[in-house]
């Protein structure tokens, strides 16, 4: 499965388009292939905008992020880069991307929606970082990951300190970030960079499976969630109980909850996020008219 940007129902963005691609279910493309959809503003820009309409669109429960053509994304555009700092740093004084990039790696991780990263290829430096920002990772065999800053001689910048040791553990992350290595698709998977390596025609089918396997669950429960799955990462465990102690009793009080139950005393697959009716019931009522003893 793949798309461009005629395909019909893509929303373009100028370098980025999207396109509902199965039910619940959102793919998002960058599109600079001339440039290995290196990071200008322009797509930082076109990126918010695009997981802020989909994040509008309620029907809409995961994303799947990926690149056109050969590359998900080298991060920085460095001849761009090149042109600030001849032209623009004297005046500025800033790094380049940094104040346009963050938000958009703060965004993927705070979005409510749950998103793959599909890596059709290189990812590295602030590419990489996208892709780490992500909360699942699958990777085409061609894919090439590494966080490469230190080769240009610089630091991770777009939050890879902080992502690499929490997916990988410190002594690993310290040797991607202090060598700038460039690993294959059998390595990170080795260490736990990504979920799983298919082949470059499975990628996008298999990302859209795995996010169609998400987006069929309550959509409650999809993003209270991925909220304690990232919030686990900066407290402590009695703070995690307690959080995930509210959100269980919150949750308690939706339709998705005893459709759940119901499903499993069934013997039947649940149906989850339909509308209710106006009298507070839910879509359909095959479910009450089961038998008690089972």
């Amino acid at each position: 499965m793949g798309i461009s940007p005629g395909s019909a129902g893509a929303v373009e963005r100028g370098t980025v388009f999207h396109e509902r691609v199965a039910d619940g279910v959102a793919l998002i493309t960058l599109n600079r292939p001339d440039h290995g959809n290196g990071v200008v503003p322009e797509l930082a820009r076109d990126l918010l905008a695009a997981l802020t309409e989909l994040e509008d669109d309620r029907s809409v429960r995961c994303l799947v992020l990926t690149g056109a053509g050969r590359q998900f994304s080298a991060g920085a555009d460095l001849r761009a880069m090149r042109r600030y700092l001849d032209e623009r740093f004297a005046v500025e004084q800033e790094p380049y991307n940094a104040r346009i990039l963050f938000p958009v790696t703060q965004r993927l991780v705070a979005s409510r929606l749950p998103i793959v990263a599909a890596v059709n290829g290189g990812a590295t430096a602030g590419g990489l970082d996208l892709a780490l920002a992500c909360d699942l990772r699958i990777c085409s065999t061609r894919a090439k990951l590494g966080e490469t800053y230190i080769n240009l001689g610089l630091p991770p910048g777009n939050g890879g300190s902080w992502f690499l040791p929490r997916l990988v553990g410190s002594g690993v992350a310290a040797e991607l970030a202090l060598t700038g290595e460039v690993i294959d698709a059998s390595r990170a998977l080795e260490i736990g960079l990504v979920n799983r390596v298919v082949g470059p025609d499975e990628l996008i089918p298999s990302a859209v499976e795995l996010a169609c396997r998400i987006a069929a669950k309550s959509w409650r429960a999809i993003e209270a969630t991925k909220q304690a799955l990232r919030a686990a990462w900066q407290v402590d465990l009695t703070t995690a109980m307690n959080a995930g102690f509210w959100a269980v009793a919150a949750l308690h009080h939706s339709d998705d909850l005893s459709e759940g139950i119901d499903a499993f005393l069934d013997h039947r697959p649940p149906h989850f996020n339909r509308r209710a009716r106006p009298n507070g019931t839910a879509g359909t009522d095959a479910a009450r008219g089961r038998s008690e003893d089972h």
